[in-house]
């Protein structure tokens, strides 16, 4: 899986899978590389991406959304009411790989708000800071550095405590979560007491 969702989603909730079998032995590997399941990389994956995958038993665990938020101390002097409000604040991206061709970025969201403001073509402003690593992004957007495109099922619980808020109700299509494995796995019905685990935690 990959590492933000490993760290901000997984490893919080692994001591309840601890409790369910614990002598069953657990090695998370956190990466954005698609390991080869039929290679033997791994036995079980929480691929993400937009459609199921194929030629693997799959289930989605959750689908996210993209949003642009920031820490709400930022909108205490200056709101975000309309998208040209957004160019009085520090915009934060992530990179995305290339295999993505409309990923949840600044450039995209702003383009998506055009067909809604017309005015927003004029209201892009470069970002301040740009991080390759998607916690690095949320860590900085947490302690008010600025405002920025965030997954909230990676961010659910900031946003729950009020930590972390929507600032603009305009947000972007995000990707499937989808727990993989290959169909005559031998340790398939571990694997399936995981999945059922995974879903019955979200």
């Amino acid at each position: 899986m990959t590492n933000a969702f490993a760290h901000r989603w997984l490893v919080p909730r692994l001591p309840l899978w601890r409790q369910l079998q614990p002598d069953v032995p657990l090695e998370v590997i956190g990466t954005d590389v698609v390991l080869d399941l039929r290679a033997g990389d791994a036995d079980v994956a929480i691929r993400y991406q937009r459609r199921m995958p194929a030629a693997l038993v799959a289930h989605e665990l959750l689908r996210d959304t993209f949003w642009p938020m920031c820490n709400p101390t930022l909108l205490v002097a200056s709101p975000i009411r309309r998208i040209a409000d957004l160019a009085s604040h520090p915009l934060i991206d992530m990179s995305w790989g290339p295999q993505e061709p409309s990923p949840p970025t600044w450039r995209h969201w702003f383009r998506a708000a055009c067909t809604v403001d017309p005015a927003a073509r004029a209201a892009a402003v470069t970002c301040a800071l740009s991080f390759c690593e998607e916690l690095h992004a949320i860590e900085a957007v947490t302690a008010g550095q600025g405002v920025a495109i965030l997954s909230d099922v990676l961010v659910a619980n900031e946003l729950a405590s009020g930590a972390l808020v929507k600032a603009i109700d305009l947000p972007l299509p995000g990707f499937g979560f989808y727990l993989t494995y290959i169909p005559d796995h031998p340790r398939r019905s571990v694997i399936e007491e995981f999945c059922a685990w995974a879903r019955s935690v979200t």
